[in-house]
């Protein structure tokens, strides 16, 4: 999508569709400033209609042989509650609208409320986004007409600094939600080392694939115990960011790769909806979206790596066996009384990897646990870290992108749960604290003077209806966060 600013405001303008956001408080009056144009007699039908603007509010007109052909007012609610978040929904909620019709849709907002930079960016990223499809595996998909430009009326100059940021972060959230939405026949270890190589070669990155030998010679007994019942080799995928000139920050992202994960011998039964465990990658597809809007923007003064162990977990006659005792590359031993755990052994040896590089921080994203998605739902993901300057950072970074991100809690006592009598350590501790034990498991493998944090996007990664920005299905979510967080001003 094209995208770009246009100061002169709405006298004279003529494209396909338009969104005008109006304020609960005192709808006549802001209506009363399209009363010289020709939105007033469409607009004076509006107020016999009852609208009210109240947050989510969503009222759509077509007009015949006319410009703008649509025209959708949305409600941003009461003056005093307005927001980034509300903006940036209401922004998705009439850009949804405009499904059907092509050409070019306009956005008129109040933003002279906001930081018009900020502003900018998050109703940008919203249009966009929330107007994807994924119709690659539809034999005789139907042309579905969507807007090719969009116009912000009524903004200028310094509010287009955030614009040319726009299109490569949402190209790295489409190419994430493309890879959680593949099938696991189709996406697998092989297609995403494929993928992660030919992202490098377009994007100027440096790629290395580290085979199912290389990681053996590497001792990686906790990566390759979840791949042993496989059919379909493991694939070990780093990529390298490195700007030019002077490296301030070195970054390491490490993503859960299980492009299928039955449970193994612990099999996902019941309301498990083994179905859609092709999601269980979605921490992977986040790091390799990054990796994509990152390789295009170019940020200066960092040196990111990207880092995914990507298999299946799988079951037949050399699968891992429930009881079995694995090492890792770092010599630590890990009594798997779980096969369904199998994220967090791949994770062990990724970010043992990571830890080696020595970068100042290492991210995590994983699919990791039911756990979190009881305590946050499917709207907010989890972030564990004893960094309290990286947690902030995080944070402020998910909020700009409009992704939930909430800190919990990593008490060591907990640890308690994943002592084993046999091995250095269990890969699952009780039930009561899941997703804290997960957490714990994780930090014994990274590098004690690296500061670290872990996501759990587990709820996040997917969602069954149309919410927000995000279409149903694969949602993307970890990308604009991570981008955010390595693209910070040094």
């Amino acid at each position: 999508m094209q995208i770009s600013l246009n100061p002169t405001g709405l006298k004279g303008w003529n494209g396909s569709a338009l969104i005008l956001g109006l304020l609960e408080d005192n709808v006549k009056n802001q209506l009363e400033q399209f009363e010289e144009s020709s939105l007033s007699s469409l607009l004076e039908n509006l107020k016999e209609t009852g609208f009210s603007a109240k947050e989510g509010e969503v009222a759509s007109f077509n007009l015949i042989e006319k410009k703008p052909q649509k025209i959708i007012v949305v409600g941003l609610g009461k003056p005093e509650n307005l927001n980034l978040e509300i903006l940036r929904k209401s922004a998705a909620n009439g850009a949804r609208t405009c499904l059907g019709t092509s050409g070019k849709l306009g956005v008129f907002f109040p933003w002279e409320l906001f930081e018009p930079a900020s502003a900018a960016k998050a109703v940008a990223e919203a249009c966009q986004l929330c107007l994807f499809t994924d119709l690659r595996f539809r034999n005789e998909p139907e042309p579905q007409k969507k807007p090719e430009e969009l116009e912000l009326i009524g903004l200028q100059g310094p509010a287009g600094k955030c614009l040319s940021q726009v299109s490569p972060i949402c190209a790295g959230v489409e190419l994430a939600r493309e890879l959680v939405g593949a099938p696991p026949n189709e996406l697998t270890p092989a297609a995403m080392a494929e993928t992660a190589v030919q992202l490098a070669k377009e994007y100027n990155l440096q790629s290395k694939v580290l085979e199912e030998e290389d990681c053996k010679s590497r001792g990686m007994g906790a990566y390759l115990a979840v791949a042993q019942g496989s059919d379909l080799k493991p694939k070990f995928i780093h990529l390298t960011y490195r700007s030019q000139g002077q490296i301030t920050r070195r970054l390491a992202m490490v993503g859960k790769g299980l492009t299928f994960d039955s449970g193994g011998y612990n099999l996902k039964v019941g309301a498990a909806q083994i179905e859609m465990m092709k999601f269980d990658m979605g921490g992977s597809a986040a790091v390799l979206g990054a990796a994509r809007a990152i390789g295009e923007l170019q940020p200066s003064g960092i040196e990111v790596h990207f880092i995914v162990a990507a298999c299946e977990n799988m079951v037949n006659g050399s699968a891992v066996h429930p009881g079995d005792i694995v090492k890792a590359s770092n010599g630590k031993t890990i009594e798997i009384n779980n096969t369904d755990a199998e994220g967090r052994l791949t994770l062990a040896d990724a970010l043992i990897y990571a830890s080696a590089l020595e970068p100042d921080a290492i991210v995590d994203l994983a699919t990791l646990t039911g756990a979190c998605v009881i305590a946050l739902g499917d709207e907010i993901a989890g972030l564990w870290s004893e960094s309290d300057d990286l947690a902030k950072s995080l944070l402020e970074a998910a909020n700009a992108a409009g992704e939930g991100l909430w800190r919990m809690p990593l008490p060591n006592s907990y640890k308690e749960g994943l002592k084993s009598k046999l091995a250095d350590i269990k890969n699952t501790g009780p039930r009561p604290g899941g997703s804290i034990t997960a957490a714990l498991f994780l930090r014994e493998f990274v590098g004690d003077s690296i500061q670290w944090a872990h996501i759990d996007i587990a709820g996040t990664v997917w969602t069954d209806k149309d919410r927000d920005i995000d279409p149903a299905g694969a949602t993307g979510f970890g990308v604009r966060t991570l981008v955010n967080w390595a693209c910070k001003e040094n």
